[in-house]
């Protein structure tokens, strides 16, 4: 709305638009407030007589072009509406040269539409939209009164002074006071609700405490370079056994060992070979006749024709350890065994064909020479298999019958044990599920006396009260280096105090994983009771926090390596050591950074 010296201050595109218009907040409110048409007006006549008024106008020049005699025009609707007539009688053409005096007029230089654009804005329905005033009063002719004044309840009709915390009454019109808008469930005073930040998706995963760069050795440098160019190598010269392995192993992973550069390991002058994914395998017998020691990891391309060979070469082998040679028949078996018969040392896993028969083979052309036996996951132990072992009674030292398919009753364990018991060094007879606390205490107490490494993993049935007072009584056996005691959800705080008061001076490896129950005051006394541990497992113990850890590292000797905390959800990797550092140690399984 223009003033009378036609000053007024910046204004936006969107209100000078409105202004130009004449929509204005007093002129819609009147609008409203008078919905009902006059009826002293003809509407017929008025339609009638509209279109040779805009030809008119169109053609002679107007002389007042405000917006009050535009709205003056309209015969349908009061002098406050401001659009045109909803349904015309023919559609308005205004001239171009009308609409550029017109805009002259107004003062505003704006461009004029042309063409679609005219006629569209004829055929704009009218603007019915309440203004803010007039929705929150629902059509109350006056607006809210100023803050300070006073006006009556709506409700109580008691009078009240206006705030600007005083609310409209729904429905209108008029306003409520404080007391009946309370009542009315709404609290005039109460602030908005700020809405929470919420953090990117980026940071929220971002949960690492800390980042540890650690730059590989020159010697694996040269094991990756050489891995990766194997074919172009003629020869490794002397690099000793353990870069050997190390190279095995390397190139396992994308098996790139083949019968093209297997000669690179093989050589008259080996005695301990070891090898991971093999192949070759006929020529390993026939370019390594000085073999003693032959290891070979997942070696399931071992056949029949391969055994035949090694039975017609190798003369001084007597150690074989093979991971995963599951096609060998039993007659391949006895083929070697009787070829062999000064074997010390002589290891299998996963074996489902090896029988009774291969094992009696093996006993009867070895029995005075074999130390060391191991029957990992062979499918076909049993019983009767034990009661072979136990003709190497007096001079086996390393057993290892684990993971069977089915498990061996106790009296079985128990006459084995009472047969080989005694000079027995290392004995695994894990997961022998079945197996319950006599093994242990008529078994292993009464009969082993020179015990270094144990492990009964997997053996559900020990109790607690059971593996106390084996560890209790045992006192013709010194203290373990190594015990594995993992998944036996029973064992709670007394099995492992027992076990500390009896090997935990020597005790350098230990895996007490799955032990659930067992109470934080019993860890501590891990690091204070065995101080030369260099490995240990303490995955889904529910008692160990960062105060376990730190007490347990900074305890020990020195000697700690590696430390497993998997499922340990109290265990953040916050705490600070003080003192002696521990650069070697490694910590897996913290839930925080991993």
């Amino acid at each position: 709305m223009s003033r009378a010296n036609n000053v007024r201050g910046p204004t936006s595109a969107l209100t000078e638009f409105l202004r130009e218009s004449g929509i204005t907040p007093t002129a819609v409110a009147l609008r409203a407030a008078n919905r009902i048409p006059r009826q002293d007006e003809n509407t017929t006549d008025a339609a009638a007589a509209e279109t040779p008024q805009e030809e008119a106008e169109a053609a002679e020049p107007d002389p007042d072009p405000s917006p009050r005699r535009t709205r003056r025009r309209n015969t349908n609707y009061d002098s406050d509406e401001l659009d045109d007539p909803p349904t015309p009688a023919k559609k308005q053409k205004v001239t171009k040269a009308a609409e550029t005096k017109k805009a002259a007029a107004k003062g505003k230089g704006r461009k004029v539409k042309k063409g679609k654009d005219d006629d569209d804005d004829d055929e704009e329905d009218a603007y019915t939209a309440l203004s803010r005033s007039l929705w929150s009063n629902q059509g109350a002719s006056s607006s809210k009164p100023p803050v300070g004044g006073f006006a009556n309840c709506a409700k109580c009709e008691k009078r009240f002074t206006v705030t600007k915390y005083t609310m409209a009454a729904i429905p209108g019109p008029g306003y409520l006071c404080h007391p009946c808008a309370k009542a009315g469930g709404s609290d005039p005073f109460k602030k908005p609700a700020v809405p929470k930040k919420r953090k990117p998706a980026a940071e929220r995963r971002n949960v690492t405490h800390f980042e540890e760069r650690l730059f590989p050795s020159l010697a694996s440098l040269c094991i990756e370079i050489i891995s990766r160019h194997l074919n172009e190598i003629d020869a490794f010269g002397d690099i000793g056994t353990l870069n050997m392995q190390s190279i095995s192993k390397a190139i396992s992973k994308n098996r790139s060992l083949s019968s093209e550069n297997a000669h690179l390991f093989y050589g008259a002058e080996h005695t301990n070979l070891t090898l991971t994914r093999p192949d070759a395998l006929t020529t390993l017998a026939y370019l390594n006749p000085n073999l003693t020691t032959l290891r070979l990891d997942f070696c399931g391309l071992i056949s029949d024709a391969v055994i035949s060979a090694w039975s017609n070469s190798l003369p001084n082998l007597v150690s074989l350890q093979l991971l995963g040679p599951f096609l060998i028949k039993p007659p391949a078996w006895i083929q070697f065994f009787t070829s062999h018969p000064k074997l010390e040392c002589f290891f299998i896993t996963q074996s489902p064909r090896f029988d009774l028969e291969c094992l009696d083979a093996l006993i009867d052309t070895s029995g005075e020479t074999l130390q060391k036996l191991g029957l990992q996951e062979v499918g076909q132990l049993s019983d009767e298999f034990l009661q072979s072992i136990a003709r190497l009674a007096g001079h086996l030292k390393v057993l290892d019958i684990s993971d069977p398919s089915t498990p061996c009753s106790d009296d079985a364990l128990i006459t084995l044990l009472e047969a080989v018991g005694p000079t027995l060094t290392s004995l695994n007879i894990s997961g022998h599920h079945t197996a319950e606390d006599d093994v242990l205490l008529s078994g292993v107490q009464p009969n082993v006396q020179c015990l270094s490494s144990l492990a009964i993993r997997g053996l559900g049935r020990l109790s607690n009260e059971g593996v106390a007072d084996f560890f209790s009584g045992w006192t013709s056996n010194p203290p373990l280096t190594s015990l594995d005691m993992s998944r036996i959800p029973l064992l709670k705080n007394e099995a492992l105090l027992a076990l500390l008061e009896h090997s935990g001076s020597a005790l350098q490896e230990l895996n007490i994983n799955g032990w659930k129950d067992v109470e934080n005051e019993a860890l501590e006394q891990i690091g204070v009771r065995a101080p030369e541990l260099r490995t240990i497992d303490l995955g889904f113990c529910r008692g160990v926090d960062d105060f376990t850890l730190k007490g347990l590292i900074e305890q020990n000797n020195g000697v700690i390596r590696e430390i497993k905390v998997w499922g340990c959800n109290r265990v953040a990797g916050k705490w600070h050591l003080s003192g002696k550092k521990h650069e070697n140690l490694r910590i897996y399984g913290i839930e925080s950074f991993n």
